[in-house]
């Protein structure tokens, strides 16, 4: 009997077991029995494919079942999918688990699922152990059949039922501009997924209109494996300007299931009348004139380039002469000194009053009768020890008069004394003794 059982299973279509390294009499291996009674569909419409695995014993945790997936085809799990089972096998009674799929076609033509593998655990009632044993379903074929009558459809829709209803918010026929209008509409259909139902509300351009579509709406529903649900689009028309103009009527070819006959689900279409100014009028630019416009946009931007990588050279050379000119004038040494003599620094005095006596033109002015008073004097304040208040800010005071007088730049017209002190027998200067 056990053979005459494995001989049916190897004949019988959708009927698989597995090889587990035995002769097929050795032991009871688990089973897998594919159930597939239909092969083809119209697109859109399910197929029930149902896989059974079945053990001697029982299952210590479910089977790794094959998801199914593959291109132009729509797997769906219905709702109580996967179920416990039992059946008698050569007087004992198997236990196994039952898992059913709804695979829609979504295109005209031939799907082939390679096989699919099926990993079951088992307890091995002569071990003890549990096993594990890949199942193969083999090769699966599955056909998208379109009703002569319903070849033409572009695209295919098929249905047990189908509706289509619009809904409008405003008024179509007296809108001024900032007024807007909703359109909606909303496709139910039963026996398909809304999932293969198209855009129903295309772009439209209207002269003085603004339009803002939303994102489609998707319901779907399953009531006893039976699919349906909705697809509800809507677009909101904002008059902008003067214009309008026709939103046309939507129509939507379909294939009733029930009946066998082509149907057409339509919404009418609106006319937009907008009262106002009419929208301001742009001519496109020539493809011409725009590439003359490149071209001397590019041209310019050489041009550009040449002057700039000619200019900037010249531009720092002249920088940096008018910088080293400014260094080495006169009005430059002069802002050193006077910089000096606000700090009251003795050690830079010398160093700055001789850089600026090298650069004036004419008479050296340290040698003024009142620039060297005044230096003879900071000195012998420095260093003699005065008893004058603040004798050192008083001399400082002093030099910066004398030089200020002295300087050449002030009187252009007049030359600087050069005459040698009054008493050259005093004592030596304090200063040039520091």
């Amino acid at each position: 009997m056990r053979r005459l059982l494995w001989i049916a299973c190897l004949l019988l279509p959708g009927f698989a077991v597995a090889q587990d390294g035995e002769a097929p009499g050795a032991e009871d291996l688990p089973q897998l029995v594919v159930d597939f009674p239909e092969t083809e569909a119209i697109p859109g419409q399910p197929l029930s494919l149902r896989l059974t695995v079945l053990v001697p014993s029982f299952m210590p945790k479910p089977p790794a079942w094959p998801s199914l997936e593959a291109p132009n085809l729509l797997v769906r799990l219905p709702s109580r999918s996967t179920n416990p089972v039992s059946e008698r096998i050569n007087g004992e009674t198997w236990s196994g688990i039952s898992r059913h799929y709804r695979i829609s076609p979504m295109v005209s033509g031939q799907v082939a699922l390679p096989p699919q593998e099926v990993l079951v655990t088992w307890q091995d009632t002569a071990t003890g152990e549990a096993r594990q044993t890949a199942l193969s379903t083999g090769p699966i074929t599955i056909a998208g059949v379109v009703p002569e009558r319903a070849e033409g459809l572009d695209p295919f829709i098929a249905a047990a039922d189908l509706t289509l209803t619009q809904q409008i918010e405003g008024e179509p026929a007296a809108m001024v501009p900032g007024d807007s209008l909703k359109r909606q509409v909303t496709v139910a259909v039963e026996g398909l997924s809304p999932m293969f139902l198209p855009q129903m509300l295309g772009p439209i351009e209207l002269p003085g209109v603004a339009a803002y579509p939303d994102e489609p709406r998707l319901s779907e529903q399953e009531d006893r494996e039976t699919l349906s649900g909705t697809r509800a689009e809507s677009v909101t028309y904002l008059a902008e300007a003067g214009g309008g103009g026709a939103l046309p009527e939507i129509t939507l070819d379909w294939f009733d299931t029930d009946e066998g006959v082509v149907k057409t689900a339509s919404a009418e279409g609106l006319e937009l009348q907008i009262d106002g100014p009419p929208p301001g009028r742009s001519t496109p630019l020539d493809p011409r004139r725009i590439a003359l416009l490149a071209l001397a946009a590019a041209l310019a931007l050489g041009l550009l380039w040449l002057a700039l990588r000619w200019l900037l050279p010249a531009v720092s050379r002249r920088r940096a002469l008018r910088r080293a000119a400014e260094l080495a004038s006169e009005r430059h040494a002069w802002r050193a000194l006077m910089q000096v003599i606000g700090r009251r620094d003795h050690a830079a005095l010398r160093p700055a009053l001789d850089l600026w006596a090298g650069r004036v033109e004419g008479p050296d002015p340290r040698h003024a009768a009142p620039v060297e008073a005044a230096l003879l004097a900071l000195g012998a304040q420095r260093y003699g020890g005065g008893g004058a208040a603040n004798p050192s800010d008083t001399a400082w005071t002093s030099l910066r008069g004398a030089l200020e007088v002295a300087r050449p730049s002030r009187h252009k017209n007049s030359e600087v004394s050069a005459l040698p002190p009054l008493n050259p027998k005093e004592a030596p200067r304090a200063f040039d003794r520091a």
